[in-house]
C-alpha cells in the first residue's frame, strides 16, 4: 500500500482466516495499514473455497476467487504457531504490532500461549480485535461461527426471501462482523493516543445481524409484532419495491407524501383515492396498490418508465446483474474496481473499497494496492526484517 493512506503507520498482525476477520483486516490495509496475514503452513481455508478460480484461465488452481475478494492489501506469512520457533517470530511482531486480530474458537489462543494477558505483557499498546460466531461469553459462547449459521439464528432469514426463509446472496454476518471490528479496532486507536494503551475489541456474527435489525427489531420490541418475509417490498413504506414492467422489473421508492403525489401524477394515479391517499392506508392495501402500478407498468418497457420516474425526480433504478454492475460506468467512476498486478495471474480487476477520501486518494490512481498474496510469498523477507528488528534490540547493539 501507498504510504499516504490514514492508517500508514499502523502495523497490523492479522491472524484471522475465512472470512469475517480478513475482511476487517482488508478494511485496514485499505486505509493504508501494513497488514501482516500469518497463515498456517496450509493456508487459509478459503484459499480452496472454489470453483471458481483466479487465473483458471492461464491453467491455475490456486487460490479461490472467494479468498481474492477479501485478502487485497496484505503480506503473507506462514507459521506453525505450534512450534517453538514460528511462536517466537509471531512475538516478535507482537512486540512491534500497533493491532492483532484473531478470531479462532474462545480459549484456543490461550492454548497457543497468547492470553490477551500475556498479548498485553509483551505490548501494552496493543489493540487486539476479536471476532467469535456468537459472542465471547453468554451461555452458547462455545458454538462455531458460519455465515448461514448466523444469518439464520441471528433472524435475517426470517424477514429475507419471498415464500421460504432465504439467506441474503452474500456472506453478510461475516461483512458485518468484519465491519464492526475494522470500525472499532480504529476507534481503539484513537484512544489509544489518549491512554497509551491498548484494549480488547470484541464482536461477532450474531451481533451484527442483530446490530442492523433496525426498524425490523423495534417493530417487536416495541410494536410487538414479529416480522415476517418482506419479499421485494417495504413492510412500512408503499409503494416501495419491485415492480414488474412489459420487459424487466423496476425498482421504485416513494418514501414521502410529496413523492407520492408526483408518482402518482406521473403514472396517471388518483393520489387521494380513500384506499391509497396515506402511507397507512396504503400499506394497508399494498397488494392491491401493487396490482394497481403493475397494471400501468405492463404497458410500456422497463426503460420508459425509469426515464419517466428518474425525470419526476421519484426514486427509482433497475434489477442489475453482476456484471452489468461492474459495466457500469458510474460504478468504476466511484473506485469500486481495481486494476491490480498480481505475481501469478497478471492483471487482475478486484473491488475496491467504498471509501473515498476529498483528495481522490482511493481512486485517482495514487495508491498502489497490493493483489492478495499467494501463500507464504512474505515470509522470507519478513523474517528477515523480523531478524534485523531483534539484532537492534539485543544488549550487544546498545538499542
Amino acid at each position: 500500500m501507498s504510504e499516504t493512506g490514514p492508517l500508514s503507520d499502523v502495523l497490523v498482525v492479522d491472524l484471522t482466516r475465512a472470512l469475517a476477520g480478513p475482511q476487517a483486516a482488508m478494511m485496514l490495509g485499505d486505509l493504508g495499514a501494513r497488514v501482516i496475514k500469518v497463515e498456517s503452513p496450509t493456508g487459509d481455508d478459503t484459499r480452496a473455497w472454489g470453483p471458481p478460480w483466479a487465473g483458471a484461465e492461464t491453467g491455475h488452481h490456486e487460490d479461490s476467487t472467494y479468498f481474492m475478494s477479501a485478502n487485497r492489501n496484505k503480506e503473507s506469512l506462514v507459521l506453525d504457531l505450534k512450534d517453538p520457533a514460528d511462536a517466537e517470530v509471531l512475538t516478535a511482531l507482537v512486540r512491534r504490532g500497533d493491532v492483532l486480530l484473531e478470531n479462532f474458537r474462545t480459549g484456543t489462543l490461550d492454548r497457543l500461549g497468547f492470553s490477551v494477558e500475556r498479548l498485553h505483557d509483551l505490548n501494552p499498546r496493543l489493540v487486539i480485535g476479536s471476532i467469535t460466531g456468537f459472542g465471547h461469553d453468554g451461555p452458547e459462547a462455545h458454538r462455531a461461527g458460519y455465515d448461514q449459521i448466523a444469518q439464520g439464528e441471528g433472524g435475517l432469514m426470517s424477514v429475507t426471501g419471498t415464500e421460504q426463509a432465504t439467506k441474503v446472496g452474500v456472506p453478510i454476518a461475516d461483512l458485518l462482523a468484519g465491519m464492526n471490528l475494522a470500525y472499532g479496532v480504529v476507534a481503539a486507536l484513537h484512544e489509544r493516543h489518549r491512554t497509551d494503551r491498548g484494549r480488547v475489541v470484541h464482536t461477532s456474527l450474531l451481533s451484527g445481524v442483530v446490530g442492523v435489525h433496525a426498524f425490523q427489531g423495534t417493530r417487536w420490541l416495541l410494536g410487538h409484532e414479529v416480522p415476517g418475509i418482506a419479499g421485494a417490498h417495504h413492510p412500512a413504506i408503499a409503494p416501495y419495491g419491485m415492480f414488474e414492467t412489459a420487459t424487466s422489473p423496476v425498482q421504485v421508492a416513494v418514501g414521502s407524501e410529496g413523492l407520492w403525489r408526483k408518482f402518482a401524477a406521473a403514472v396517471g394515479l388518483d393520489a387521494d383515492e380513500e384506499r391509497f391517499r396515506t402511507n397507512r392506508e396504503r400499506v394497508a392495501h399494498r397488494p392491491d396498490l401493487v396490482g394497481v402500478i403493475e397494471g400501468i407498468f405492463s404497458a410500456e418497457p422497463a426503460d420508459h418508465w425509469l426515464d419517466l420516474l428518474l425525470a419526476t425526480g421519484i426514486p427509482a433504478g433497475k434489477v442489475r446483474s453482476m456484471d452489468d454492475v461492474y459495466a457500469w460506468e458510474q460504478v468504476r467512476s466511484q473506485g469500486l474496481v481495481l486494476d491490480i498486478e498480481h505475481p501469478s495471474y497478471g492483471r487482475l480487476e478486484l473491488t475496491g473499497s467504498p471509501l473515498r477520501f476529498d483528495d481522490n486518494l482511493y481512486s485517482g490512481g495514487r495508491v498502489t494496492h497490493m493483489a492478495p498474496p499467494k501463500l507464504g510469498q512474505h515470509s522470507a523477507a519478513i523474517r528477515e526484517e523480523i531478524a534485523a528488528w531483534l539484532t537492534e534490540s539485543s544488549p550487544e547493539s546498545g538499542t
